[in-house]
């Protein structure tokens, strides 16, 4: 990649200038975003106790009502791709995992959603509460077996519904650019249940960086990849599912490289990635 540095309309700003005007808008954001946050669950406390499909709009709210906020302050979108792609019916969704942001985003394109998420979500006082609402999957993540055979169970029962179950395979967010480290919960529920498995790849670390409080302005990618149909050996759908993953958020990782090469400096440089890397320094 040349190491010229691109126009784009997305990021006039470079150097000092645009760190100024994203930190600053960054605050605002987030000033707002956890105040949104606070007043819809606030006044949304009535939907927990009416069930699953209030708390899901109320949920949903969430998640439009922040996207306004983050591309209305900080111009970042959210662009879905692939959403064809997607059979009707139940099945597991496989995303990557790089930013808060695909949390709640994916609750606006995966209907009738469930996730599967660690127990300590549930302690939060009040978001807690919508978790237990909305019927989620909640999981020790120290227990080992107990805990797998108790996602097994869960997505069993969620299946029948014609739920789409949401999981990320990595269990935990990853840098951009980091080393995959897949685990093996989504293998076992494809060759367990013999669940049809939706990969999906995305950008979003660019924009909203884990264990960062800025958010660039762009166009964060999320998109949905074929279906991975029910058969094949263990081995071969582990390989598979990191394959069609990774290889389609190096894509879109290097489609924003070239819009604004300088959200390259956000990449983990650990000699994963040479080709994102590569683009990082240029």
């Amino acid at each position: 990649m040349s190491g010229r540095r691109h126009n784009s309309p997305q990021t006039p700003e470079s150097g000092a200038p645009r760190r100024a005007s994203v930190a600053v808008r960054s605050t605002i954001f987030n000033v707002l975003f956890y105040v949104n946050l606070i007043v819809l669950m606030v006044g949304g406390l009535p939907s927990v106790l009416m069930g699953r499909g209030p708390a899901t709009f109320m949920a949903k709210t969430w998640a439009r009502t922040s996207l306004w906020l983050l591309q209305a302050i900080c111009g970042t979108k959210v662009e879905f791709r692939g959403l064809d792609l997607m059979p009707a019916g139940g099945l597991v969704v496989a995303p990557k995992h790089q930013s808060m942001l695909e949390t709640f985003a994916l609750v606006l394109a995966v209907d009738n959603f469930s996730y599967v998420h660690k127990r300590e979500l549930t302690w939060i006082p009040l978001f807690g509460w919508y978790l237990w609402a909305v019927d989620q999957i909640s999981i020790n993540r120290s227990s080992g077996s107990t805990a797998l055979n108790h996602v097994t169970n869960g997505v069993a029962a969620f299946l029948k519904l014609d739920r789409r179950v949401l999981i990320f395979p990595e269990g935990t967010r990853r840098a951009v650019g980091a080393r995959p480290a897949y685990k093996y919960g989504v293998t076992h529920l494809y060759t367990t249940l013999n669940a049809r498995v939706v990969p999906v790849a995305l950008n979003t670390g660019l924009f909203w960086p884990r264990r960062s409080f800025l958010r660039n302005p762009g166009t964060a990618i999320i998109e949905f990849l074929p279906v991975i149909e029910p058969g094949l050996p263990k081995e071969e759908f582990s390989d598979r599912l990191e394959e069609a993953v990774e290889s389609g958020t190096r894509r879109l990782v290097e489609e924003s490289l070239r819009l604004d090469p300088a959200l390259g400096a956000l990449i983990q440089t650990d000699n994963y990635d040479s080709g994102l890397t590569a683009q990082r320094s240029a």
